[in-house]
């Protein structure tokens, strides 16, 4: 073509979550039967959606209203309903103004980075998500600024090290978390997040949270969420969604809590561009913004997400439980989310590790993949090939630390007991093949 039209960041838009199916494809066309544990959808792995929920979508369908537009920034009684939950919390006060839907929160992601400014970086944590990180490295063109998670300290952010990186890098416009966690399952509580809101406050940042799994919290503190902490001060974002706690990741249906907007001119007139921006497609998807108070305020909905808490709790044990006592990884207990990082200790992996695999042809077929692989792909491509259960590598998750991120997901519990048998015994066969 006569000019270059591929964006300077299009090399960042990996989400290694799901490119790795595409090898299990293959290796499912050859005759494996895959256990895909690479991606969060409670649905596909089994959970069933409660009937008075589906009652409550059921009946919302019914409504013509359900079917039409509705106002750009999300469905105008939604978002007075989830301004008052906010409210009621006690820290920062919203309106129904300071609410913006979007279809699901990768939509919300783009959004945010698409129509900020080039040279603004936002610094996020390693390992991180990689929606969140692939897009803000697409939008600067750059790699994706980072502070370290230390596994050493149950996967806690280094506070020092993302200071540091604010103090040196005048580029950096805000903080970018995830609590709980996703991948290591870390819950952060309130002293340390009033520690991180204290940095922003001093560097003049905004501070976005991405709480996709804010109510799927089955650590001893609870939820928390960012309107607690936050002050009114500093500007910053909550990131919101029903995909994981209903669950409906189908539903396609997250949106933004924005908190002291109009306190730095500059973030208020950020966010006007993402309402402009939103204007252009009209609106998000109607249906699931209309479900949302009837499911909030549904007297099933409390017991619910603890009956779920209990469940991912009990699990959560048992996939640690299974890596005691093996030498060469870290195991830390998640305390949120639905995942389970396993992070192999530095220098334990190296090129000449393998696993026996029997299918010949899905052999032959991981060979290729195997040269350039980084040490902890090796393992997660053999692992494949030789048992057919589908995790991501750790290093896709943007860290040079090596491992591989597995979900807690399973309903059937003898197929989960044989996951996490079968990761302990691979891992220790493949070690041990050095």
């Amino acid at each position: 073509m006569r000019r270059n039209i591929v964006h300077s960041g299009a090399d960042a838009l990996i989400y290694e979550i799901r490119q790795i199916v595409a090898v299990a494809k293959k290796l499912e066309a050859l005759g494996l039967q895959i256990t895909y544990e690479n991606i969060g959808d409670p649905i596909q792995k089994g959970e069933t959606i409660p009937a008075w929920m589906k009652e409550i979508v059921s009946s919302l369908v019914r409504k013509d209203k359900s079917w039409a537009y509705t106002a750009t920034q999300g469905y105008e009684p939604t978002r007075k309903f989830l301004a008052e939950k906010v409210n009621e919390r006690g820290g920062a006060q919203i309106t129904a103004d300071d609410l913006l839907f979007f279809n699901g929160l990768g939509d919300a992601v783009a959004k945010i980075f698409g129509f900020m400014r080039r040279e603004a970086r936002v610094l996020g944590p390693s390992p991180a998500y990689s929606t969140i990180s692939s897009a803000e490295a697409a939008h600067s063109g750059y790699e994706h600024l980072t502070y370290d998670l230390l596994p050493e300290n149950n996967w806690m952010p280094d506070l020092e090290d993302m200071e540091n990186k604010v103090r040196y890098n005048d580029s950096i416009t805000g903080i970018l978390l995830i609590n709980p966690d996703n991948p290591t399952g870390a819950v952060y509580d309130k002293i340390l997040m009033k520690k991180i809101v204290a940095i922003c406050e001093k560097y003049d940042l905004m501070l976005i949270c991405d709480e996709t799994y804010a109510h799927v919290n089955y650590s001893d503190e609870g939820p928390l969420h960012l309107s607690e902490v936050i002050g009114d001060k500093v500007p910053g974002m909550a990131l919101r969604s029903i995909s994981k706690e209903f669950p409906w990741p189908g539903g396609r249906c997250g949106w933004l809590e924005i908190f002291n907007k109009d306190k730095d001119p500059v973030f208020s007139r950020y966010i006007k561009s993402l309402l402009d921006a939103k204007m252009l497609e009209v609106c998000s998807t109607t249906l699931p913004q209309m479900a949302i108070p009837e499911v909030y305020s549904h007297p099933e909905f409390i017991p619910h997400l603890k009956q779920r808490n209990d469940k991912f709790k009990k699990r959560a044990q048992l996939a640690t439980d299974a890596f005691a006592g093996l030498k060469g990884v870290q195991v830390i207990a998640p305390k949120g989310a639905f995942y389970l990082t396993v992070a192999f200790e530095d220098g334990v992996l190296n090129s000449s590790m393998k696993l026996k695999v029997e299918n010949g042809k899905a052999s032959d077929f991981i060979q290729p993949l195997l040269a350039q692989a980084a040490n902890d792909r090796r393992f997660v491509y053999y692992l494949l090939a030789s048992t057919g259960i589908c995790v991501v590598p750790l290093s896709a998750f943007c860290t040079r630390k090596d491992g591989f991120r597995v979900t807690l997901l399973e309903e059937d519990e003898e197929k989960f007991n044989w996951i996490y048998k079968t990761l302990r015994d691979k891992i220790g066969e493949y070690i041990a093949s050095a």
